[in-house]
């Protein structure tokens, strides 16, 4: 077997692939499982043409995931169009599935995606734009897990830190997304709250309890999608942000701090303020320090861009937002924020329709285009 080769061979394959109407990703991922067989069947060394018959390899491979991620769509759809059932009986094992799914013999991003879609009960499409990656990688990922465990007992749980990271991606997908499983997410953090004394677990169920008291106010009559700045503080749910404040402190004081208190810090910040004048943004961007030393996170870096213009100034926020990279979900949104507030209307009446074109939900993407039309109205006027 001659790894060298194959190393050489890999780009130009994926070349190939690309040019005959393969996207990048799902061209590595035909590649990679080429060359698994590459190395199951070349024992005495390459064929005569070894890249044609990495070619030949890798586009069957991609063929076959095309047919397959066909199938899959049409059974979600399947799935989706099915009546509720009914009403089942009282136990409830739900956390336990996703503690299973959990599986150790899983790296923790593969048991997130195949927890999400086995038993959180989203689709492929969601978990995608969760993980920031094309739907197909995603699909990918999950048939892999999938066949990992094939085969194994379930009788070995996973790890906590899974399990929230989970419950995460599920509250943040019925917060924002499609589908309404963000009370679902908060039941079984209470439940898994209960069952283990456990900081971050603590973390989480306070961040998830202190954005929902904001959900009433996230939305107008008119679906509008209503930014923090601007909401109805009257209507946030006082009892939930209380609630939520007291698991926080409880969790703090044990003093083994974790990204999920982290961030419900500064969603207590933001929910202590009476009017948005009042909001410490000085102690909410110490916060995002402590968020981004624990995880390196671009999205955290990001909201910490903002908080810093809030704090600092726009030229300022300008200046952190600079060293990010300009692919990261909503940075072309943040820097028409800024930039508007840096006194550039022009500018950010250009960026506000750009990060409106590339919006992950229809409200979002409503609500940048609204805020274009806004800047360029007053420019003509």
């Amino acid at each position: 077997m001659n790894e060298s080769l194959l190393r050489e061979l890999v780009p130009a394959v994926i070349g190939v692939l690309v040019r005959r109407g393969a996207d990048f990703a799902a061209a590595e991922d035909a590649v990679q499982d080429a060359l698994v067989e590459a190395v199951r069947g070349w024992p005495d060394g390459p064929p005569q043409d070894p890249k044609g018959w990495l070619v030949t390899v890798a586009w069957r491979k991609f063929l076959d995931a095309v047919r397959a991620d066909t199938s899959r769509r049409r059974r979600e759809e399947l799935v989706e169009a099915e009546p509720s059932p009914g009403p089942c009986g009282a136990v409830d094992d739900t956390l336990q599935l996703y503690f299973l799914c959990a599986h150790p013999s899983l790296t923790p991003a593969s048991a997130v995606a195949l927890t999400l879609r086995a038993v959180g009960g989203l689709t492929t499409r969601q978990i995608a734009r969760a993980y920031l990656v094309p739907e197909a990688t995603m699909a990918q990922r999950i048939s892999r897990a999938k066949r990992t465990v094939a085969g194994v007992r379930f009788d070995q749980p996973g790890d906590v830190g899974t399990v929230l990271r989970v419950l995460y991606l599920v509250f943040n997908e019925g917060y924002s997304g499609d589908v309404d499983v963000a009370a679902e997410a908060i039941r079984l953090t209470r439940q898994l709250a209960a069952r283990i004394r456990h900081e971050e677990v603590a973390g989480l169920l306070a961040l998830m309890l202190l954005h929902h008291a904001r959900r009433p106010a996230r939305t107008g009559v008119d679906g509008r999608l209503v930014p923090l700045a601007e909401q109805d503080r009257s209507r946030w749910d006082t009892r939930l942000i209380a609630e939520g404040v007291d698991v926080l402190q409880a969790a703090l004081v044990r003093d083994r701090l974790g990204e999920f208190q982290a961030q419900a810090a500064i969603a207590a910040l933001h929910a202590d303020a009476r009017t948005v004048e009042e909001t410490d943004w000085v102690q909410i961007v110490e916060w995002y320090d402590e968020l981004v030393a624990l995880t390196d996170s671009p999205v955290a870096r990001l909201n910490r861009a903002v908080a810093v213009g809030e704090a600092d100034g726009p030229r300022a926020g300008l200046a952190a937002l600079a060293g990010l990279d300009p692919a990261l979900p909503r940075y072309t949104a943040a820097a028409a924020y800024l930039r508007e507030r840096d006194g550039d209307p022009v500018t950010a009446a250009r960026l506000y329709a750009e990060a409106a074109r590339s919006a992950a939900t229809i409200p979002e993407r409503d609500h940048l285009t609204r805020q274009a039309a806004r800047l360029n109205a007053r420019l003509r006027g």
